[in-house]
Protein backbone atom coordinates (compact mmCIF):
# COMPACT_ATOMS: atom_id res chain seq x y z
CA UNK A 1 0.00 0.00 0.00
CA UNK A 2 2.69 2.37 0.23
CA UNK A 3 4.20 2.65 -2.97
CA UNK A 4 0.59 2.87 -4.58
CA UNK A 5 0.46 5.82 -2.42
CA UNK A 6 3.61 6.94 -3.42
CA UNK A 7 2.74 6.36 -7.02
CA UNK A 8 -0.27 8.49 -6.16
CA UNK A 9 1.81 11.39 -4.89
CA UNK A 10 3.40 11.68 -7.98
CA UNK A 11 0.63 11.80 -10.35
CA UNK A 12 -1.71 13.55 -8.70
CA UNK A 13 -1.84 17.17 -7.95
CA UNK A 14 -5.28 18.21 -6.56
CA UNK A 15 -5.91 18.51 -3.06
CA UNK A 16 -9.73 18.09 -2.46
CA UNK A 17 -11.82 16.18 -0.13
CA UNK A 18 -15.61 14.35 -1.68
CA UNK A 19 -17.55 13.84 1.47
CA UNK A 20 -20.01 11.08 0.94
CA UNK A 21 -20.65 10.87 4.86
CA UNK A 22 -23.09 12.61 6.95
CA UNK A 23 -20.93 12.06 10.42
CA UNK A 24 -17.85 13.43 9.33
CA UNK A 25 -16.00 16.48 11.11
CA UNK A 26 -12.33 16.21 9.96
CA UNK A 27 -10.66 14.16 7.50
CA UNK A 28 -6.98 14.19 6.64
CA UNK A 29 -6.08 14.50 3.36
CA UNK A 30 -3.95 10.68 2.59
CA UNK A 31 -0.95 11.48 0.79
CA UNK A 32 2.30 9.59 1.15
CA UNK A 33 4.72 10.96 3.38
CA UNK A 34 2.70 14.25 3.68
CA UNK A 35 4.61 15.29 0.50
CA UNK A 36 2.84 18.23 -1.93
CA UNK A 37 3.80 19.27 -5.32
CA UNK A 38 4.63 22.52 -5.73
CA UNK A 39 1.55 24.30 -8.29
CA UNK A 40 -0.89 21.44 -6.54
CA UNK A 41 -4.41 22.80 -6.92
CA UNK A 42 -6.40 23.03 -3.60
CA UNK A 43 -9.93 22.22 -3.62
CA UNK A 44 -12.53 24.01 -0.54
CA UNK A 45 -16.05 23.16 -1.40
CA UNK A 46 -18.62 25.22 0.85
CA UNK A 47 -19.32 24.03 4.02
CA UNK A 48 -15.50 23.36 4.09
CA UNK A 49 -12.53 24.63 5.78
CA UNK A 50 -8.89 23.63 5.02
CA UNK A 51 -6.07 23.99 7.33
CA UNK A 52 -2.30 23.02 6.76
CA UNK A 53 -0.30 21.76 9.57
CA UNK A 54 3.05 21.37 10.05
CA UNK A 55 5.32 19.69 12.11
CA UNK A 56 1.78 19.81 14.79
CA UNK A 57 2.01 23.41 14.24
CA UNK A 58 -1.76 25.01 12.77
CA UNK A 59 -0.10 27.06 9.48
CA UNK A 60 -2.48 28.44 6.83
CA UNK A 61 -6.26 28.32 6.58
CA UNK A 62 -8.31 28.30 3.55
CA UNK A 63 -12.27 29.32 3.26
CA UNK A 64 -14.38 27.49 0.31
CA UNK A 65 -12.24 28.61 -3.15
CA UNK A 66 -9.87 26.97 -5.29
CA UNK A 67 -6.52 28.07 -4.67
CA UNK A 68 -3.10 27.19 -6.65
CA UNK A 69 -0.35 25.90 -3.54
CA UNK A 70 2.98 28.82 -3.70
CA UNK A 71 4.27 30.70 -1.56
CA UNK A 72 2.04 33.93 -1.96
CA UNK A 73 -0.78 32.19 -0.63
CA UNK A 74 0.96 29.87 1.92
CA UNK A 75 2.74 32.85 4.09
CA UNK A 76 2.42 30.86 7.70
CA UNK A 77 3.73 27.49 5.80
CA UNK A 78 6.64 29.52 4.20
CA UNK A 79 7.41 31.47 7.53
CA UNK A 80 7.46 28.04 8.79
CA UNK A 81 9.21 26.05 6.16
CA UNK A 82 12.09 29.19 5.66
CA UNK A 83 11.06 29.54 2.14
CA UNK A 84 12.99 32.68 1.55
CA UNK A 85 12.57 32.45 -2.57
CA UNK A 86 9.99 29.73 -2.91
CA UNK A 87 9.76 25.96 -2.01
CA UNK A 88 10.93 23.10 -4.37
CA UNK A 89 8.68 20.48 -5.04
CA UNK A 90 7.59 18.23 -2.83
CA UNK A 91 7.04 19.99 -0.14
CA UNK A 92 5.45 18.36 3.36
CA UNK A 93 2.74 19.57 5.28
CA UNK A 94 -0.48 17.90 6.75
CA UNK A 95 -3.70 18.97 5.35
CA UNK A 96 -7.15 18.45 7.15
CA UNK A 97 -10.68 19.73 5.85
CA UNK A 98 -13.03 20.62 8.57
CA UNK A 99 -16.40 20.24 7.48
CA UNK A 100 -18.50 23.43 8.70
CA UNK A 101 -22.27 22.87 7.91
CA UNK A 102 -24.40 22.15 10.76
CA UNK A 103 -25.17 18.39 12.16
CA UNK A 104 -28.48 18.34 13.31
CA UNK A 105 -30.33 15.75 14.83
CA UNK A 106 -27.52 15.05 17.42
CA UNK A 107 -29.37 13.17 20.13
CA UNK A 108 -28.35 13.52 23.93
CA UNK A 109 -29.73 11.75 27.32
CA UNK A 110 -29.22 11.80 30.99
CA UNK A 111 -27.25 8.77 31.72
CA UNK A 112 -27.84 9.30 35.64
CA UNK A 113 -30.90 11.43 37.36
CA UNK A 114 -30.39 14.83 37.77
CA UNK A 115 -31.15 15.85 41.58
CA UNK A 116 -32.94 19.21 42.18
CA UNK A 117 -34.99 20.65 45.13
CA UNK A 118 -38.33 21.52 44.32
CA UNK A 119 -40.01 24.02 46.73
CA UNK A 120 -42.80 21.69 46.50
CA UNK A 121 -42.01 18.35 46.67
CA UNK A 122 -38.35 18.67 48.02
CA UNK A 123 -35.06 16.76 46.67
CA UNK A 124 -36.29 15.04 43.27
CA UNK A 125 -34.16 13.19 40.98
CA UNK A 126 -35.11 14.11 37.01
CA UNK A 127 -34.09 12.63 33.62
CA UNK A 128 -34.45 14.24 30.47
CA UNK A 129 -33.72 13.87 26.73
CA UNK A 130 -33.61 15.25 23.49
CA UNK A 131 -31.64 16.22 20.51
CA UNK A 132 -29.23 19.32 19.81
CA UNK A 133 -27.17 20.96 16.40
CA UNK A 134 -23.74 21.38 16.46
CA UNK A 135 -21.56 22.92 13.83
CA UNK A 136 -17.83 23.78 13.81
CA UNK A 137 -17.14 27.75 13.89
CA UNK A 138 -13.07 27.76 14.29
CA UNK A 139 -11.39 24.76 12.74
CA UNK A 140 -7.79 25.80 14.11
CA UNK A 141 -9.14 25.78 17.71
CA UNK A 142 -11.08 22.11 17.11
CA UNK A 143 -8.12 20.81 15.71
CA UNK A 144 -5.66 21.98 18.52
CA UNK A 145 -8.08 20.79 21.38
CA UNK A 146 -9.60 18.38 20.07
CA UNK A 147 -8.86 16.58 17.18
CA UNK A 148 -5.17 16.12 17.41
CA UNK A 149 -3.67 13.53 14.61
CA UNK A 150 -6.87 12.24 14.77
CA UNK A 151 -7.24 11.53 11.00
CA UNK A 152 -11.24 11.10 11.53
CA UNK A 153 -12.96 12.85 14.09
CA UNK A 154 -16.41 12.14 14.02
CA UNK A 155 -19.95 13.50 15.51
CA UNK A 156 -20.15 10.67 17.99
CA UNK A 157 -16.76 11.78 19.50
CA UNK A 158 -18.50 15.69 19.69
CA UNK A 159 -21.79 13.80 21.07
CA UNK A 160 -19.86 11.83 23.85
CA UNK A 161 -17.67 15.00 24.74
CA UNK A 162 -21.41 16.98 24.82
CA UNK A 163 -22.92 15.02 27.03
CA UNK A 164 -20.78 15.28 30.01
CA UNK A 165 -21.13 18.82 29.68
CA UNK A 166 -25.03 18.67 29.02
CA UNK A 167 -25.47 16.57 32.55
CA UNK A 168 -23.88 19.46 34.50
CA UNK A 169 -25.65 22.51 32.75
CA UNK A 170 -29.05 20.98 33.03
CA UNK A 171 -28.66 20.50 36.57
CA UNK A 172 -27.52 24.20 36.90
CA UNK A 173 -30.13 25.38 34.57
CA UNK A 174 -32.99 23.65 36.56
CA UNK A 175 -31.91 24.67 39.98
CA UNK A 176 -31.38 28.59 38.67
CA UNK A 177 -35.14 28.61 36.73
CA UNK A 178 -37.24 29.11 39.80
CA UNK A 179 -39.52 26.56 38.22
CA UNK A 180 -41.82 24.19 40.31
CA UNK A 181 -41.57 20.80 38.92
CA UNK A 182 -45.68 20.79 38.09
CA UNK A 183 -44.72 23.45 35.07
CA UNK A 184 -41.28 21.96 33.68
CA UNK A 185 -43.21 21.17 30.51
CA UNK A 186 -44.50 24.41 29.65
CA UNK A 187 -40.80 25.63 29.94
CA UNK A 188 -38.73 23.30 27.85
CA UNK A 189 -38.58 25.31 24.95
CA UNK A 190 -37.42 28.30 27.03
CA UNK A 191 -34.79 26.26 28.80
CA UNK A 192 -33.65 24.95 25.87
CA UNK A 193 -32.61 28.36 24.20
CA UNK A 194 -30.75 29.21 27.30
CA UNK A 195 -29.21 25.73 27.48
CA UNK A 196 -28.14 26.51 23.87
CA UNK A 197 -26.28 30.04 25.03
CA UNK A 198 -24.57 28.18 27.77
CA UNK A 199 -22.94 25.20 25.94
CA UNK A 200 -22.28 27.17 23.08
CA UNK A 201 -20.07 30.07 25.43
CA UNK A 202 -18.40 26.53 27.02
CA UNK A 203 -17.49 25.40 23.67
CA UNK A 204 -16.15 28.43 22.45
CA UNK A 205 -12.90 27.24 23.62
CA UNK A 206 -12.99 24.39 20.93
CA UNK A 207 -14.58 25.91 18.47
CA UNK A 208 -17.95 24.48 18.56
CA UNK A 209 -21.50 25.96 18.91
CA UNK A 210 -24.68 24.56 19.62
CA UNK A 211 -27.25 27.15 17.81
CA UNK A 212 -30.60 24.93 18.69
CA UNK A 213 -30.67 22.56 22.15
CA UNK A 214 -34.36 20.79 22.36
CA UNK A 215 -35.25 19.27 25.53
CA UNK A 216 -37.85 16.88 24.51
CA UNK A 217 -38.80 15.32 27.64
CA UNK A 218 -37.99 15.87 31.68
CA UNK A 219 -39.45 12.79 33.44
CA UNK A 220 -39.94 12.05 37.03
CA UNK A 221 -39.43 9.06 39.21
CA UNK A 222 -42.33 6.59 39.49
CA UNK A 223 -42.92 7.36 43.23
CA UNK A 224 -43.25 10.70 42.05
CA UNK A 225 -45.64 9.92 39.25
CA UNK A 226 -47.24 7.69 41.75
CA UNK A 227 -48.09 11.09 44.33
CA UNK A 228 -48.96 13.34 41.27
CA UNK A 229 -51.82 10.68 40.81
CA UNK A 230 -52.82 10.34 44.33
CA UNK A 231 -52.76 14.61 44.82
CA UNK A 232 -55.60 14.25 41.96
CA UNK A 233 -57.51 12.12 43.04
CA UNK A 234 -57.85 14.12 46.08
CA UNK A 235 -58.68 17.53 44.39
CA UNK A 236 -61.47 15.16 42.39
CA UNK A 237 -63.10 14.02 45.79
CA UNK A 238 -62.68 17.65 47.15
CA UNK A 239 -65.27 18.48 44.51
CA UNK A 240 -67.34 15.48 44.57
CA UNK A 241 -69.89 16.27 46.66
CA UNK A 242 -70.75 19.78 44.71
CA UNK A 243 -70.86 17.13 41.79
CA UNK A 244 -73.49 14.40 43.82
CA UNK A 245 -75.94 17.98 44.65
CA UNK A 246 -75.55 18.42 40.74
CA UNK A 247 -76.33 14.70 39.79
CA UNK A 248 -79.27 15.14 42.58
CA UNK A 249 -80.96 17.86 41.31
CA UNK A 250 -81.13 16.33 37.78
CA UNK A 251 -82.78 13.27 39.13
CA UNK A 252 -85.65 15.20 40.76
CA UNK A 253 -86.28 16.77 37.12
CA UNK A 254 -86.17 14.04 35.49
CA UNK A 255 -87.98 12.28 37.59
CA UNK A 256 -90.98 15.12 37.38
CA UNK A 257 -90.59 14.99 33.66
CA UNK A 258 -91.33 10.95 33.57
CA UNK A 259 -93.99 9.73 35.88
CA UNK A 260 -94.89 6.16 35.96
CA UNK A 261 -95.99 3.90 37.55
CA UNK A 262 -94.95 0.01 39.67
CA UNK A 263 -91.02 -0.77 39.77
CA UNK A 264 -90.33 2.42 37.49
CA UNK A 265 -92.62 4.93 40.65
CA UNK A 266 -90.17 3.00 42.92
CA UNK A 267 -87.12 3.27 41.44
CA UNK A 268 -87.82 7.19 41.15
CA UNK A 269 -89.32 7.42 44.49
CA UNK A 270 -85.89 5.78 45.96
CA UNK A 271 -83.82 8.30 43.72
CA UNK A 272 -86.19 11.00 44.61
CA UNK A 273 -85.71 10.62 48.24
CA UNK A 274 -82.06 10.33 48.00
CA UNK A 275 -81.73 13.37 46.08
CA UNK A 276 -83.87 14.95 48.72
CA UNK A 277 -81.49 14.28 51.07
CA UNK A 278 -78.22 15.26 49.14
CA UNK A 279 -79.82 18.37 48.62
CA UNK A 280 -81.32 18.98 52.06
CA UNK A 281 -77.73 18.29 53.50
CA UNK A 282 -76.40 20.99 51.27
CA UNK A 283 -78.58 23.48 52.24
CA UNK A 284 -78.29 22.15 56.11
CA UNK A 285 -74.85 23.32 55.49
CA UNK A 286 -75.47 26.60 53.89
CA UNK A 287 -78.06 27.85 56.10
CA UNK A 288 -77.45 28.44 59.66
CA UNK A 289 -78.07 25.67 62.40
CA UNK A 290 -81.91 26.62 64.42
CA UNK A 291 -81.46 27.66 68.17
CA UNK A 292 -83.60 25.78 70.17
CA UNK A 293 -86.10 28.62 71.03
CA UNK A 294 -86.67 28.51 67.03
CA UNK A 295 -87.28 24.99 67.46
CA UNK A 296 -89.65 25.61 70.31
CA UNK A 297 -91.56 28.32 68.74
CA UNK A 298 -91.87 26.17 65.47
CA UNK A 299 -93.73 23.20 67.47
CA UNK A 300 -95.85 25.34 69.59
CA UNK A 301 -96.79 27.73 65.72
CA UNK A 302 -97.38 24.28 64.20
CA UNK A 303 -99.41 22.70 67.10
CA UNK A 304 -102.00 25.77 67.06
CA UNK A 305 -102.46 26.07 63.10
CA UNK A 306 -104.75 23.88 60.84
CA UNK A 307 -104.11 20.58 59.38
CA UNK A 308 -102.72 20.54 55.97
CA UNK A 309 -105.15 20.92 53.17
CA UNK A 310 -105.70 17.41 51.65
CA UNK A 311 -103.53 16.64 48.10
CA UNK A 312 -105.72 15.75 45.30
CA UNK A 313 -105.40 13.06 42.59
CA UNK A 314 -103.91 14.36 39.37
CA UNK A 315 -105.27 12.29 36.59
CA UNK A 316 -103.74 12.03 33.42
CA UNK A 317 -105.59 10.92 30.19
CA UNK A 318 -105.16 9.02 26.67
CA UNK A 319 -106.31 10.60 23.92
CA UNK A 320 -105.39 10.11 20.34
CA UNK A 321 -102.14 8.36 21.05
CA UNK A 322 -101.46 11.04 22.65
CA UNK A 323 -100.61 11.33 26.93
CA UNK A 324 -102.59 14.78 28.17
CA UNK A 325 -102.73 16.30 31.72
CA UNK A 326 -102.67 16.10 34.20
CA UNK A 327 -106.02 17.27 35.36
CA UNK A 328 -108.17 17.19 39.20
CA UNK A 329 -111.45 16.47 39.09
CA UNK A 330 -113.26 19.08 37.67
CA UNK A 331 -110.91 19.01 35.17
CA UNK A 332 -112.01 15.64 34.32
CA UNK A 333 -115.97 16.49 34.56
CA UNK A 334 -115.26 19.01 32.17
CA UNK A 335 -113.22 16.70 30.20
CA UNK A 336 -116.95 14.32 30.26
CA UNK A 337 -118.43 17.38 28.93
CA UNK A 338 -116.52 18.16 25.99
CA UNK A 339 -116.76 14.30 25.20
CA UNK A 340 -113.05 13.95 25.30
CA UNK A 341 -113.26 11.63 28.16
CA UNK A 342 -115.69 8.53 27.85
CA UNK A 343 -115.94 5.07 29.62
CA UNK A 344 -112.98 3.64 27.64
CA UNK A 345 -110.59 6.52 27.52
CA UNK A 346 -107.52 5.45 29.55
CA UNK A 347 -106.76 6.95 32.68
CA UNK A 348 -103.72 6.93 34.95
CA UNK A 349 -102.37 8.81 38.05
CA UNK A 350 -99.82 8.34 40.50
CA UNK A 351 -100.53 4.63 42.26
CA UNK A 352 -101.91 2.76 39.38
CA UNK A 353 -100.01 -0.06 38.08
CA UNK A 354 -101.01 0.51 34.60
CA UNK A 355 -102.82 2.62 32.21
CA UNK A 356 -106.73 1.35 32.37
CA UNK A 357 -110.31 1.98 30.88
CA UNK A 358 -111.98 5.26 32.77
CA UNK A 359 -115.00 3.12 33.63
CA UNK A 360 -112.61 0.61 35.70
CA UNK A 361 -111.57 3.59 38.27
CA UNK A 362 -113.88 3.63 40.89
CA UNK A 363 -112.66 7.65 41.54
CA UNK A 364 -113.92 8.71 38.53
CA UNK A 365 -117.03 6.62 37.56
CA UNK A 366 -119.85 8.80 38.80
CA UNK A 367 -117.88 10.98 36.27
CA UNK A 368 -119.62 9.08 33.49
CA UNK A 369 -123.06 8.27 34.67
CA UNK A 370 -125.92 10.19 33.93
CA UNK A 371 -123.95 11.22 30.29
CA UNK A 372 -126.35 11.84 27.70
CA UNK A 373 -125.18 9.94 24.74
CA UNK A 374 -123.65 11.79 21.63
CA UNK A 375 -126.29 13.56 19.35
CA UNK A 376 -127.20 11.75 16.10
CA UNK A 377 -125.95 12.97 12.87
CA UNK A 378 -128.03 14.64 11.04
Amino acid sequence: MGLIDKLRGEFIDIVEWLDDSRDTIVWRFPRYDNEIKMGARLVVRESQTAVFVNEGQIADVFSPGTYTLETQNLPLLSTLKGWKYGFHSPFKAEVYFVNTRQFTDMKWGTQNPVIVRDAEFGMVRLRAFGAFTARVVDAPKLLKELVGTDPQFRTDEVRDYLRQMIVGRLGTALATAQVPMLDLAAHQDAMGVRLAGVLSEDLSSVGIDVPTFIIENISVPPEVEQALDKRTQMGIVGDLQQYTRFQAANALEDAANNPGGGAGEGLGLGMGIAAGQQLAAGLGQASPQPTSATVTQGAQAGSAGPPPLPVRDQWYLGIGGQQQGPFDLAGLAAQVRSGALTATTLVWKAGMPQWAPAQQAPEIAHLLTGTPPPLPQP
